[in-house]
């Protein structure tokens, strides 16, 4: 009940503070600044919504955010992350959904909580019943001083990426993964009944995670004779033929390339088809 009350409080003279700062024409900017980041993964999307409180010659960790306790990770309302599709959160499940993000800060080390009240003011309403994932990271010492407090994704590959948090000299890397090759997978095998065929960037995603070259090629000979005029298409049937073992093929299909981007002007393709002819030199 005194948890309660003291929140209310806050909330009630942030409100009248606001009011009447409104009522007097007075614009001024929060102390912590707001931020909201969005950043694709897999086949969904995250975003964090959080504020950023400054240093300001303050000791944070240990003194002015305590020790072994629960931290709203970061200023004003708790901090929100939304996942669209089901992740791995250092290795363990999560739905997609929005969550609250608090963290209890540790001198050697941390724990990270996903809680279903993702919109309350600070910490001061948290319950532990309402944790959906907890997971202990390890924090790193950062060698230049974070004024701001900040959130951000780092490492970010198709299934596996960072969230990372860094302020004063503490940083928190945590580990995301997602699965989604049966998904992929599913998706090609359908598309592929379909009357415009993804020949190509199925021929791309088979090269990039190990799956039947030999299908990866008839797809991008596929889309090599609907497009005959594309660099990039003999670009990719180049970079397949070479990791089959096929250098021939590929230093043909790169010179094509680098005529056809040359013919078009298009830089890039002349450069990436020059690089591949040169490793398939080698």
């Amino acid at each position: 009940m005194k948890t309660t009350l003291k929140t209310l409080m806050i909330l009630a003279l942030a409100v009248s503070l606001n009011t009447e700062l409104q009522a007097q024409g007075i614009k001024i900017p929060q102390a912590s600044s707001a931020q909201t980041i969005t950043q694709s993964f897999g086949l969904g999307t995250i975003k964090v919504s959080y504020s950023r409180p400054n240093l300001k010659g303050r000791k944070v960790f240990g003194v002015m955010e305590p020790f072994d306790k629960v931290w709203r990770t970061g200023a004003n309302s708790a901090t929100a992350i939304t996942f669209s599709e089901p992740v791995k959160i250092g290795g363990q499940q999560l739905a997609a959904g929005t969550y609250g993000l608090f963290t209890i800060p540790g001198k050697t080390e941390w724990t990270v909580i996903f809680n279903k009240d993702s919109k309350q003011w600070g910490a001061y309403e948290y319950k532990e019943a309402e944790d959906v994932l907890r997971i202990k990271v390890k924090p790193v010492k950062l060698k230049e001083k974070v004024e701001t407090f900040s959130i951000q994704f780092a490492n970010v590959y198709p299934t596996t990426a960072q969230l990372q948090l860094s302020w004063e000299n503490t940083g928190l890397n945590i580990d995301l993964s997602t699965e989604i090759d049966a998904q992929v997978m599913a998706s090609i095998e359908e598309a592929m009944k379909g009357e415009k065929k993804p020949y190509l960037a199925a021929a791309q995603y088979y090269y990039e995670n190990g799956k039947d070259l030999k299908k990866a090629l008839e797809w991008a000979n596929a889309a090599e004779a609907a497009d005959s005029k594309a660099p990039w298409v003999r670009l990719w049937k180049g970079r397949i033929q070479l990791k089959m073992g096929d250098k021939a093929g590929a230093i043909a299909s790169a010179e094509a390339g680098i005529k056809l981007a040359t013919e078009a002007k298009v830089d890039e393709y002349v450069r990436l088809n020059s690089a591949l002819l040169a490793e398939a030199k080698k």
